[in-house]
């Protein structure tokens, strides 16, 4: 039992400062993001919902009432703040690299991880969430194309890490990005 929480302790005095997941929706960002925060002993924070306990309504119900571009709005604001945190995990939004202010503030305050997916493999975990607003209407596996399309060169830039996704369950991702997290953290040592 002491052995467990030694080695949680361990990693987190190796893997100090914050960790920003970024990715399309359906990465795994929030999943993955929650067990890394307890194996490293940090705070985990979602921005969506921080967004939705801030304005006492859902992301789906923003974008309907302000549109994207205030929904993109209420984010940046969210983002600034999460990020000035310390030892955190934050999950962010999928679009969140959208906006040159965001990635400037993820890229100087802590480690940022793309959680890359291919859109096949991200239709197939999102296609029955209706609360993804941008999936809403027409035809989802073409919009999570058009959305990879753009903004994968975005998460790319930001990224410290890129981590494949593909089928792996959420402990086998979180257990594969300490290892790099570790990995990294030695070599900048």
């Amino acid at each position: 039992m002491g052995g467990s929480g030694q080695k949680a302790s361990a990693r987190h005095e190796l893997i100090p400062g914050n960790i920003f997941l970024v990715g399309l929706m359906g990465a795994g960002k929030t999943s993955v993001g929650k067990l890394l925060a307890r194996r490293l002993g940090k705070t985990f924070h979602d921005c969506d919902q921080e967004i939705e306990r801030a304005t006492g309504v859902k992301i789906p119900v923003i974008f309907e009432i302000e549109g994207e571009a205030g929904f993109r709005a209420r984010e940046a604001l969210a983002i600034d703040a999460l990020t000035a945190l310390q030892g955190i995990v934050l999950a962010t939004g999928g679009g969140a690299v959208l906006a040159e202010q965001n990635r400037r503030h993820l890229a100087a305050r802590g480690t940022v991880v793309y959680l890359s997916a291919r859109p096949e493999d991200l239709y197939e975990r999102v296609r029955h969430d209706c609360n993804r607003s941008l999936l809403a209407g027409g035809e989802p596996l073409a919009r999570l194309r058009e959305l990879h399309l753009l903004r994968d060169p975005l998460y790319r830039s930001v990224a410290d890490i890129v981590l494949e996704t593909g089928a792996q369950s959420v402990q086998a991702l979180a257990r594969q990005l300490l290892d790099r997290l570790e990995t990294e953290w030695k070599a900048s040592a």
